[in-house]
């Protein structure tokens, strides 16, 4: 279990990495954590360029979204992050993008299939397509959860833009970049003809080797 500490670094380190990666622009998108023993969100702050963020900027604040620590106000995405964190309690970290390739197929309200391996080792099913709703309420929260899949780590949020999460920032933040990834190659093919997705039993496959052998055994 981090410390306080070294979850506001990991926030920080989830935040600074998606503007490294490319994935937003000026202070847009915003990544954050949780720790679920203490009952804490970690989140960027609104409106802060990415190039002067530092961990003791990042905000934290209570599963009802009340500020306890940090200088700066939260990110007004910051309801959408605590609805998820609250109903899906496998989700230790989040990432919210308006990545280019992503919300191109975001802004057409289309799902990207699983046109290619890596789709299938990465998320193992399509990447959906919420239909589009208004920021007031849990609207946006609730879009997310009603709409996700059940092995895909991210999901398009028509003529918005991408969330991404996983069981820790890091986590998330490699779900956002590998969207954003695939999304581009899928964009760069369709613009050759049409595509077709590979069977379910070839997903599968994948899907299976990538979760059970893929990478080096964990420290103990």
């Amino acid at each position: 279990m981090p410390t306080l500490d070294q979850l506001r670094r990991e926030v920080c380190a989830a935040n600074v990495g998606i503007w490294r990666g490319g994935l937003v622009t000026m202070h847009s998108g915003n990544a954050s954590g949780i720790d679920r023993r203490r009952g804490l969100v970690i989140i960027k702050p609104s409106g802060m360029d990415y190039d002067r963020m530092r961990p003791a900027d990042m905000v934290v604040t209570d599963l009802e979204g009340r500020k306890l620590k940090g200088r700066w106000n939260p990110s007004v995405d910051l309801p959408d992050h605590l609805y998820l964190y609250k109903h899906c309690p496998e989700i230790g970290g989040i990432i919210h993008t308006h990545s280019n390739y992503a919300t191109s197929f975001a802004m057409l309200g289309r799902p990207i299939p699983v046109y290619l391996t890596a789709i299938a080792d990465e998320f193992g099913e399509e990447i959906p397509c919420a239909p589009y709703v208004d920021n007031q309420a849990d609207h946006i929260g609730q879009a997310i959860v009603q709409y996700m899949g059940k092995r895909a780590p991210a999901i398009l949020l028509a003529q918005h833009g991408a969330f991404a999460w996983g069981a820790t920032p890091r986590a998330a933040l490699k779900a956002a970049v590998m969207l954003e990834d695939i999304a581009k190659t899928v964009h760069l093919a369709l613009l050759h003809g049409d595509a077709r997705p590979l069977p379910q039993e070839e997903i599968e496959k994948w899907w299976n080797r990538y979760h059970t052998t893929y990478g080096q055994p964990k420290k103990t």
